[in-house]
């Protein structure tokens, strides 16, 4: 390809978009191979000396064939169990001359033998069969039409083990992300071969807080870049990946979002109503069966596999999935071990990376090469090959504020108190409630035509940065108010759910209400970030961020527009933590109602916001309220005994 300079990307709109393009083909690419860490090429050279590859088109109940990819190991002195990863993504490269570089959860599982085996799901790349996105359960099926992912699983592994030979008729499942859902989906009405799945990452409710919505609110930004590629029709088999919208125009996605408009304008202006899934966004606006019917969680009982459900702290799309699907097999008394883990890690970061590391972060450790290497794999071979039990706790965390990894009898922990962080006026954050006399409030004006930008950083796709970038940016903005503790003489340490309950009034009819939870490091803290360039002194760490949008506050089924200038309590999950708030920073809390283009602007008038029109978009005055009748807080989870 012909060099591109700066000076002609600046001059050259034409050669910014190849740019663009060229980095989200990448971005896409690794994405959809998921790769895990370690490839190297000692690694495909062991692939390719120690498996062969078999493809196989694999008939399901209806007659529909999935295509499967499997690697076989070529001693054949023993049984080996197998290992599957249903995937939306591809299992690439196609053809059984061409392999993968690097095999299973990790190459860990490759060097010690199992049959490794990866298939389209139905209706996606070279696997027959119409596509649906997180497809519904059918829990009553009558007829052999009557397919779902969970058949679709049940006839796969009933076809691997009665066709691959020297299998030794254990099977595990795991997958991140979409595979994450895939894999939840193989725990109901499970295989009776199926001995232990997991989980990580998993999609599990794309209304509430996974990937396409938090809180019925839009996530925008990694929504539409997503389906741009993912929402493509595919009329017929293809090994090939419909490639993602790249015509930006601009670096700064805050400047292209905003050009755009309302959202109405992403089909008018370039889908043009051709993509199925962003279509079928479109047509839900509220938590109706569309939603519910593709949430896993409520049909997660009677589960006989051992489950270990794995997610990260930072995870910028699914850390509600984990949580939840966790909670979920733990409600319904499972007949067989079901745990969380739970590390400083993005999206897949356990599985690609070392884990020492993120952003201005340090951890202290190589936590992802631990978690690979003293958790997943001994799990598996416990289950699939009687190797010795690694003997898991129940909630295997990582605390993120004193780096080291917690054990848990049970998740949230025993000893973790509810405590209401309250605010106070003149910007004060405490843990007492407010005293009698006070009442009070802060207000803004929230401005659809200036949003609050989700990130200091000029990008134009979402990033994973966000999640544990530094919050001084967003602090000084006048639409942003903030609530801070007194420097701390103990450390504070929090484990499990995060809860904000927020008393405000608006002169709208409609609002988001972004709550952000802290930590704020002291003007001494040493300069010890990664990028040498980062002074540390009052670095104001993001631990917990989410938003509710207004409507929804009673329910997510049934929208209500709030009443002009009456006050009201909104109370909504911020999803879990794990943090220690060390002695000498502070706690803080941030309130602000845009975080654009990471979540679509709220009109604050009460419509169906996907069918909004530039003039329903309206300057709003907030309010926050902290008296002791309208006391706004944030609930968290405290250690009785932080050690």
């Amino acid at each position: 390809m012909k060099h591109i300079t700066h000076q002609q990307i600046n001059n050259n709109p034409k050669a910014l978009n190849i740019v663009l393009c060229l980095l989200l083909s990448l971005l896409a690419h690794q994405l959809a191979a998921q790769t895990p860490a370690g490839v190297n090429k000692a690694d495909s050279a062991y692939v390719r000396e120690n498996y062969t590859k078999l493809e196989r088109m694999v008939p399901m109940r209806d007659g529909v064939k999935l295509f499967t990819s499997i690697y076989v190991p070529k001693n054949t002195d023993q049984k080996y169990p197998i290992m599957l990863d249903r995937t939306p993504y591809s299992v690439a490269p196609y053809g059984e001359d061409k392999y993968k570089t690097s095999l299973g959860p990790s190459m860990l599982f490759a060097r010690d033998g199992y049959i490794i085996v990866y298939q389209d799901v139905r209706g996606r790349y070279m696997s027959e069969g119409d596509f649906v996105s997180v497809r519904p359960y059918i829990p009553n099926k009558k007829k052999k039409t009557d397919v779902d992912e969970i058949s679709d699983t049940y006839d796969t592994i009933d076809w691997l083990i009665k066709t691959i030979p020297n299998n030794n008729g254990r099977v595990g499942t795991w997958g991140i992300s979409a595979p994450g859902f895939y894999t939840t989906t193989t725990l109901i009405d499970a295989h009776p071969a199926l001995k232990a799945a997991s989980p990580q990452a998993p999609v599990t409710d794309w209304f509430m807080g996974d990937d396409r919505h938090h809180n019925g609110a839009f996530f925008l930004m990694g929504t539409f870049a997503f389906l741009s590629s993912y929402g493509q029709p595919r009329p017929v088999p293809t090994p090939k990946n419909s490639p993602g919208f790249s015509a930006y125009g601009t670096p700064n996605s805050y400047e292209f979002y905003m050009n755009m408009g309302p959202i109405k304008n992403a089909n008018e202006r370039i889908f043009k109503g051709n993509n199925a899934i962003w279509n079928e966004m479109m047509d839900h606006d509220t938590y109706d069966e569309f939603w519910q019917a593709r949430n896993p969680v409520s049909h997660l009982k009677n589960i006989k596999p051992a489950v270990m459900t794995v997610g990260g702290w930072f995870d910028q799309e699914d850390l509600y999935g984990p949580l939840k699907v966790y909670a979920g097999i733990e409600r319904n008394n499972p007949k067989s071990p079901n745990s969380l883990v739970m590390g400083p890690w993005i999206h897949g970061g356990w599985s690609r990376s070392t884990g020492e590391t993120l952003g201005n972060i340090r951890f202290g450790d190589k936590t992802s090469v631990f978690y690979r290497e003293t958790i997943e794999f001994p799990f598996f071979g416990h289950y699939l090959k009687d190797k010795p039990d690694p003997q898991l706790p129940k909630a295997y965390i990582f605390d993120t504020g004193s780096n080291q990894w917690k054990k848990y009898d049970q998740w949230p922990p025993k000893t973790a108190q509810e405590k209401k962080l309250y605010f106070h006026p003149n910007g004060k954050l405490s843990f007492d409630a407010p005293p009698n006399g006070q009442n009070t409030f802060d207000e803004y004006v929230s401005d659809p035509k200036k949003p609050v930008p989700y990130t200091a950083e000029i990008r134009p796709v979402r990033g994973s940065d966000f999640m544990y970038e530094d919050q001084r940016f967003a602090a000084t903005r006048p639409d942003v108010v903030v609530y801070e503790s007194d420097t701390l003489t103990e450390d504070v340490t929090i484990a499990g759910n995060v809860v904000a309950d927020l008393f405000v009034s608006t002169t709208g009819t409609d609002a988001d209400f972004v709550v952000k939870l802290i930590d704020v490091y002291p003007n001494n803290a040493p300069n010890n970030s990664p990028i040498t360039t980062t002074k540390m002194a009052g670095f104001q760490l993001l631990v917990r961020g989410e938003v509710m949008r207004t409507k929804f506050r009673n329910s997510f089924s049934k929208p209500e527009a709030m009443k002009p200038g009456e006050v009201t309590e909104v109370k909504f999950d911020m999803q879990d933590a794990a943090h220690t708030f060390k002695k000498g920073h502070k706690l803080m809390i941030q309130v602000q109602s845009s975080w654009f283009p990471l979540v679509d602007r709220n009109p604050q008038t009460f419509v169906n916001i996907y069918k909004a029109t530039e003039a329903d978009f309206q300057k709003a005055t907030h309010r926050v309220y902290f008296s002791p009748q309208q006391p706004s807080s944030v609930m968290v989870s405290v250690l009785k005994d932080p050690n």
